[in-house]
Parts: structure tokens; C-alpha cells; sequence
């Protein structure tokens, strides 16, 4: 998925019917399919979990792992904030992979984040990877934001949960096509809340049906919101593969 991502990140047509609409606690947001979550009416784009520098934080523990994750998943962000050109960015915590992500990553990437950033409203919200907020960097870091009548956090209350956009659980969903499973990450939502799709290129994800993500919507009216390679394709709960 992450090559598709790119490729779709750079292609020069973009259409709408694509994506997907929803709102939660009656504000009107698209799912887009590189994982961003736009608002309209405020100019405000959601991304959640990164994970920058996820690579390097692998080389200090001794574990090597493709040293392309900040790159790929900044030129994807870098897509999605062009196409939307919003006037304020949030991105929800786990920004960074660990602690010390943000104030080792290489001077290229800082640049990267400063250029999208410029002309903007930027929000870090710390997430539990990365608690001690983003160093260095444009934008303010905090742990919770209420912006445009909702509440943006890293990690989903175990409260009502109304008006809240969060990440953390990284939800995917699996369906049957074409005589197989296919598995994506997606946007899951009952209309109350929404949880975000990891954006970072290296992320797992936790299926809807796992016990965390028990308590968290009304089952009934939840909806999987899936990242295709070009399009998002919305799915019921009751329609996804145990």
C-alpha cells in the first residue's frame, strides 16, 4: 500500500467522488485516501500517527530497518495538505516514534515540515510515543485540543466519546473481494467519534473487532471507512470479516 500512496500522492487528477463524506457530531469532514481527514467549513486537515523517524529509533535498539519511512510518509503529507490547502493542520499524537525522534531528525526533513507549515496553523498533539511534544519544529504542542466544535487527542476516551477525533488503535478492517480477504486501515466512525487511520508508511493496524476496540462506538451505526489504493470504500460493521 505504501508504494500506491505515493503513486496516488503524485497524481496530477484528483476525484472528489473518491473520497468519502461523513460528519461527526454534525460536522461535515471527507475521508480522504491517503489517510488525511479534512473539514471543510474550518480548513482543517487531521492526520494521525506518523511515526517519523520510526526507522531510526529501530537503529539505536540494533534493528535495521529501511531508512525511507520520514521521506515516504512527509512527500505523502505533503500531498494531501496541496490538495486541501488547509488553514489549519492537527496531526494526533505519535508524531514521532519515540522521545527523542523529533531532535534527531536530519535538518532535510525539518524543511520539509517548515515549508508545509508556512502560512498555517500547526497542532502536535502528544501521543504516548512521543509525550514530550515535537522539538524544534513550527507549531504548538499540547495533549488535547477543542477546535471547531469538536476535541482532537491522541488516545479515544473511555467516555462518551461524542464530537472526539482521535488515533492510537491505528483501526483497520478486513472484507471479501473477489473470492479474498483484503485488509486496510481505515477511518472507523458511528457518527459520535472518529478514530484515525495510521499515516505513517511503517504502521500495523488493530482490527475493529479486537477487544480494544470494544466500548468505543455504537456497533450498530459503525462505519469503516477503507483505504483503497486510489479510493476509499465504506464498509459497515456488520459487512466486515470477523
Amino acid at each position: 500500500m505504501t508504494m500506491h500512496r505515493l503513486i496516488y500522492a503524485t497524481s496530477p487528477a484528483v476525484n472528489p467522488s473518491l473520497h468519502a463524506r461523513t460528519s461527526i457530531n454534525g460536522v461535515a469532514a471527507i475521508c480522504d485516501p491517503l489517510g488525511g481527514l479534512y473539514f471543510p467549513e474550518s480548513r482543517t486537515l487531521v492526520v494521525s500517527d506518523l511515526h517519523l523517524e520510526k526507522g531510526s529509533a529501530f537503529a539505536r535498539r540494533g534493528m535495521m530497518l529501511p531508512p525511507y519511512d520520514t521521506l515516504a510518509t512527509l512527500r505523502i503529507l505533503d500531498a494531501v495538505i496541496a490538495r486541501h490547502d488547509p488553514a489549519t493542520v492537527i496531526s494526533l499524537g505519535d508524531n514521532f516514534h519515540d522521545r527523542k525522534g523529533s531532535a534527531a531528525m536530519p535538518e532535510t526533513f525539518r524543511q520539509m515540515i517548515a515549508a508545509m507549515a508556512c502560512g498555517r496553523e500547526w497542532i502536535w498533539i502528544n501521543g504516548n510515543h512521543d509525550p514530550d511534544g515535537a522539538q524544534g519544529l513550527p507549531g504548538a504542542s499540547m495533549d488535547e485540543l477543542r477546535h471547531a466544535g469538536l476535541v482532537f487527542r491522541h488516545e479515544p476516551s473511555r467516555r462518551d466519546g461524542i464530537g472526539e477525533i482521535a488515533g492510537h488503535l491505528h483501526p483497520s478492517a478486513t472484507v471479501r473481494r473477489r473470492e479474498r480477504s483484503v485488509r486496510r486501515a481505515c477511518f472507523a466512525t458511528d457518527g459520535k467519534r472518529l478514530v484515525m487511520p495510521a499515516f505513517g508508511v511503517t504502521t500495523g493496524g488493530l482490527d475493529l473487532r479486537h477487544r480494544e476496540m470494544s466500548g468505543l462506538f455504537d456497533r450498530q451505526q459503525l462505519v469503516a471507512h477503507m483505504l483503497g489504493r486510489d479510493r476509499i470504500y465504506s464498509v459497515r460493521f456488520a459487512n466486515l470479516l470477523g
